[in-house]
């Protein structure tokens, strides 16, 4: 059985995103969806790298950037958990993320002001 998730980017004449889109029929997402961003890794068990495809669109705002980040981190940290069972390390990673959030909102304060 093999299972799809689809993704489709619209580029701009610069070759920038413009729109990404997305779909997951077997996971009960079958019309496309609208994203802003997108950050795909993948592990290369025979190099032992990782490959990562970051993508986002000019309509995504630094706020929603800095939220973004802050959640895949923490979902990083709820993954790395369950494949792992290192709580210690995972609750060190949720942390790490709260700070982050912390710091990039007062950064995002600090230029209105």
């Amino acid at each position: 059985m093999k299972s799809h998730i689809n993704i489709q980017i619209e580029l701009a004449e610069d070759k920038m995103p413009e729109a990404i889109q997305w779909t997951a029929p077997d996971g009960g997402v079958a019309d496309w969806q609208n994203a802003k961003a997108i950050l795909l890794g993948l592990w290369d068990g025979e190099e032992k790298s990782a490959l990562r495809i970051d993508l986002w669109t000019s309509k995504m705002l630094v706020d929603e950037m800095n939220d973004f980040y802050y959640q895949t981190f923490y979902g990083m940290a709820d993954t790395y958990l369950r494949a792992t069972k290192n709580a210690e390390l995972a609750n060190e990673l949720k942390e790490f993320a709260k700070s982050f959030l912390k710091k990039a909102t007062a950064a995002i304060e600090a230029e209105k002001a």
